[in-house]
């Protein structure tokens, strides 16, 4: 029998509901045993018996799901049955004649359990005894559904009493008292955790509204009664407040104090309301503290000459400012809230020469995670061109977007002063074309264009100015500057964007035209010694003609550099000189 009462089976097993049920049965059936076996295909467990032995019952659990149908499964003589007659039990207990099993459904259809009844002589049970039988069947299923509620509310209660016993641990270690307010007659009573909260023992706080009233600060009372008259007033759905309680030793500390009515009378009238409150001094100290840090960072970005912020980028590619300085007004002509509300503002005043490096840098940063830094210029409305520097770090997050931290600072004053230095190194002042430094890079430029593209042409064409020395000792040299510079716009005006000119020195200069063979670049030197012949300087009334002389050569993808093509143009403008000058000659 022993082995029979697992310790899995429910601690009602055999109690007397289901023993009385048992016996019942087996008296109103006259038979010899009765059987109650509950749990599912492979996990029975006997809840009662009457009339078996204990090892007849060992065997028990060897019948078998005969009750698979709807109907009760009935044998009238198991000696005579073919599927019981070699069966173990019916070999234990040779005088076992007569059996019926009906199975305990729920409403779904599962199989609960199995109600047997066994006898010595063979019988059958008539249409009368086969109810009895389904009703006793429901019954013992009843009785199972309310041994089953039973632990049920057994188990409730327990995890009832648990979350209790958790709920007071974690309310005593939390900082946090519990008070009930008689909203009617005025009294509220604290818990002992609510006097110890502010240092008081259990009989040293009275039970009167008016005195809790006397432990508020000063500057907060207003705000708490008008805080309660409010929900009492049913105007708020809870009391909430923030306030300062006076401790037994004269301080006081930050509480937060929360409430509800939970009892009105008939006409909506408060009767009852139960709160907490909770010491939240050290969160209060803490917020104050990270208030003045976020406060004082504010500060020192606000006053820094310059555009702080922290821009992130999730993982579709959305983006926003989290923070912007001051400084945005002064860097991008936008206040530091528009760029949070719409981050596109300042890409879109990006101009458009710098905008696709300006998306593509922070694309390339976000990807690789590497350091974004870029100049770029912005175009802002009824300014200048300005010029400005960004750099800043990324970082990704766990949710897979970018964050960066970074700052940008206007740059205008320094790109001007480099692009002046810039001009001071490769212009020559008076005329201010390429000097011959920057114009034989120049000339290495399409050097290399052609030995890049052996198939395309360019022609270099040298000029010197027939008599300027002449010019000079009649008119000054002051004349002889605007001679230079005469000549230096009618060059200009003359060559297209792919061209470039430069002053060799003195009275000579040079021009290479891209994509020009020599029969075009003869054209080009003729038009300009024809601009000459039309536009004389004027000088107190007088007419200063100018002429010039031009020598002309191929610029080839063989040539090893660009000096000896140029020597080629030097010494086809010799020949020109010394033919007569104000000729073109062509190497």
């Amino acid at each position: 029998m022993q082995s029979l009462y697992s310790n899995d089976a429910p601690a009602s097993a055999n109690d007397e509901r289901f023993d009385g049920l048992l016996r019942l049965a087996r008296r109103h059936f006259d038979v010899m045993a009765a059987l109650l076996l509950t749990g599912g295909e492979g996990r029975r467990r006997v809840r009662a018996c009457a009339g078996l032995s204990a090892v007849q019952l060992a065997r028990v659990g060897l019948l078998g799901n005969w009750a698979c149908a709807d109907g009760l499964y009935l044998v009238a003589d198991a000696q005579r049955d073919a599927s019981l007659r070699d069966h173990d039990l019916v070999v234990a207990a040779p005088h076992l004649r007569f059996l019926a099993a009906c199975p305990m459904r729920a409403p779904g259809g599962d199989v609960l359990g199995m109600l047997y009844l066994f006898d010595d002589r063979p019988r059958e049970l008539d249409a009368a005894q086969q109810q009895a039988l389904l009703e006793f069947a429901g019954l013992a299923l009843e009785l199972l559904g309310r041994d089953e509620a039973d632990a049920q509310q057994r188990q409730e209660i327990a995890a009832l009493r648990d979350s209790e016993r958790r709920m007071a641990l974690a309310i005593a270690g939390s900082g946090t008292g519990i008070w009930d307010r008689n909203v009617a007659t005025g009294e509220i009573h604290y818990s002992s955790g609510w006097k110890a909260l502010l240092g008081y023992a259990d009989h040293e706080v009275g039970n009167r509204i008016e005195e809790s009233y006397t432990r508020v600060h000063p500057a907060d009372l207003d705000y708490v009664k008008a805080t309660i008259a409010a929900h009492l007033e049913q105007r708020t759905a809870a009391y909430e407040v923030e306030h300062r309680l006076r401790c037994r030793d004269g301080r006081y500390k930050w509480v937060c104090s929360r409430g509800k009515v939970v009892e009105r009378d008939g006409a909506g009238k408060p009767l009852r309301m139960i709160g907490t409150t909770t010491d939240i001094t050290a969160m209060r100290t803490l917020a104050e503290r990270l208030q003045q840090s976020a406060a004082l960072m504010t500060d020192l970005t606000n006053e820094i000459p310059g555009m702080v912020f922290q821009y992130r980028r999730q993982p579709d590619g959305e983006s926003a400012f989290s923070y912007v300085s001051a400084g945005a007004e002064v860097i991008c002509g936008l206040s530091a809230e528009q760029l949070l509300r719409d981050a596109q503002a300042l890409p879109a005043l990006v101009h458009p020469d710098d905008r696709a490096a300006y998306l593509a840098s922070f694309e390339a940063s976000a990807r690789q995670l590497t350091p974004w830094r870029l100049e770029f210029r912005l175009q802002l409305p009824g300014q200048a061109l300005a010029w400005r520097q960004g750099e800043a770090c990324p970082r990704r997050l766990e949710d897979g977007s970018v964050l960066w931290h970074g700052f940008i600072t206007d740059v205008t004053e320094r790109k001007q002063i480099e692009a002046e230095l810039q001009a001071f190194a490769t212009t020559d002042f008076l005329t201010q074309l390429a000097n011959r430094r920057h114009f034989m890079q120049l000339l290495d430029a399409e050097l290399a264009r052609l030995q890049r593209s052996p198939g395309q042409c360019a022609t270099i064409l040298m000029f010197d100015l027939d008599h300027f020395k002449a010019i000079n000792d009649r008119w000054g040299h002051s004349i002889g500057d605007q001679a230079l510079r005469h000549f230096a716009a009618i060059l200009c005006a003359q060559l297209r964007k792919t061209d470039a000119a430069g002053r060799m020195g003195g009275e000579e200069f040079a021009a290479v035209l891209s994509d020009a063979d020599l029969h075009q670049a003869r054209h080009f030197a003729q038009r300009i010694q024809g601009e000459l012949a039309k536009t004389p300087i004027l000088h107190g009334g007088e007419q200063i003609f100018l002429a010039v002389s031009v020598g002309i050569s191929a610029l080839r993808a063989a040539d090893a550099s660009a000096e000896a093509a140029l020597s080629r143009s030097d010494i086809a403008l010799y020949c020109a000189k010394r033919g007569g000058r104000n000729r073109i000659e062509c190497h």
